[in-house]
């Protein structure tokens, strides 16, 4: 530690043994003010401000004890060394509970101690300004990480608001059809995202997505994606036109892969969509990349659809292909992201997979059967994001 310009303050009304005391800190390298009362050490000491103070705890007209206390009273952090003879030992005691560091005894010692106590005294000074500080800035930098919890809180349930706002009733009938969903996010806002709309007196489309990651940058996209559909939608169909058009499932995510690509987010999507046209009774759906595969339920057995095809906003060169089926009377559709894996038994993805048929077939197709065998009560916390849709028809 460097000696040099820190200033000392000597208090003491034996001139020989104080002009000794001067003499040795100064030979240590300290600036060193003295007094020889009380009243001349407390006017030193509030206009020169010493980093530490030797004083006495006998002075004329007043004790050492004056001084520790208005000392400790006006600068609390105050450094102070009490002096006294080694038969008043239980002063010494006293004015250590009062505020004083360390203490030395006279008659004096040799210069090795004077100088061991004043740098040990001063060394812990050191530390706890340092220490002090420290907390200082920590209480700062946490003060600072609140306020940035509560932006980000307020941010988060904002977007999360934001979504609720997006995601479609539920449920939500049309016509001969009843849609269900539920999106669970693992965080507080989703990377998964659920549609259904209609899109002619005759037409109904949907889909289910999972985008990449989590939190808000994945939640983000299912802003996009809802753009993109809608957009996509508008640009196909003239203004007051309820007419068939073509919306083919395939188009549609061939559509969002450019745009995902084009927006470079680093965000890819697994999605699958289908468009239920009322007229004919069949469902044209395209999948991207998405597992598990859609579910349809009829006459008590669930069954997968078939497809595959490449995830959504990877290649630009990917393709995607339009499945068609005829539609039973009476079914359920049951489209899930892969977080509903995490919710079922199974050391594998293809065992967890072979067991959904089983438990649609369980469950009926029903959403809240569904919601209750894997499990997923309100408020429970997952590893990922779930999402599931369920549609429906049921013609007595």
């Amino acid at each position: 530690m460097q000696l040099t310009g820190t200033t000392l303050l000597v208090i003491d009304n034996d001139d020989a043994f104080r002009r000794d005391i001067v003499i040795r800190l100064q030979n240590c390298g300290f600036d060193v003010l003295q007094a020889d009362s009380a009243v001349d050490g407390l006017q030193q000491f509030s206009s020169q401000r010493p980093e530490l103070v030797l004083c006495a705890l006998h002075l004329p007209e007043s004790d050492g004890f004056a001084f520790l206390m208005r000392a400790v009273s006006s600068v609390p952090d105050s450094t102070i060394i009490v002096i006294a003879p080694s038969t008043e030992m239980s002063q010494v005691v006293e004015a250590l509970r009062t505020g004083a560091h360390d203490y030395l005894i006279k008659p004096m010692l040799d210069s090795a101690m004077v100088e061991l106590v004043v740098k040990r005294t001063l060394d812990q000074r050191h530390l706890r300004n340092e220490n002090r500080r420290i907390r200082e800035r920590l209480e700062s930098a946490n003060r600072e990480l609140n306020n940035s919890l509560q932006v980000l809180k307020d941010d988060q349930s904002a977007g999360h608001q934001v979504q609720l706002n997006m995601l479609p009733q539920t449920p939500w009938v049309s016509g001969e059809y009843t849609f269900e969903r539920k999106v669970i996010p693992s965080l507080y806002l989703s990377g998964d995202f659920v549609d259904y709309f209609r899109i002619s007196d005759t037409q109904i489309a949907f889909y289910l997505a999972d985008v990449s990651g989590h939190g808000a940058s994945s939640a983000f996209a299912t802003v996009l994606l809802k753009f993109m559909t809608t957009r996509l939608l508008y640009e196909q169909r003239r203004q007051g036109d309820t007419t068939p058009i073509k919306f083919l499932p395939s188009d549609v995510l061939g559509h969002i892969n450019r745009g995902l690509i084009n927006c470079k987010l680093g965000k890819h999507v697994t999605m699958l969509g289908g468009v239920i046209d009322e007229s004919e009774n069949t469902l044209i759906y395209s999948i991207g990349g998405h597992l598990p595969l859609p579910l349809l339920y009829a006459d008590g057995t669930a069954r997968y659809l078939d497809g595959k095809g490449k995830p959504v906003g990877l290649f630009a060169d990917a393709q995607y292909e339009d499945h068609k089926i005829d539609l039973p009377d009476a079914f359920s559709l049951v489209l899930c992201s892969d977080g509903v894996l995490d919710c079922v038994e199974g050391t594998t993805l293809r065992n967890k997979e072979a067991q959904l048929p089983g438990i649609v077939e369980k469950s009926q197709g029903n959403m809240r059967a569904l919601l209750g065998s894997f499990g997923l009560q309100p408020g429970k916390v997952m590893p990922d994001d779930i999402s599931l849709m369920v549609l429906s028809r049921n013609r007595e």
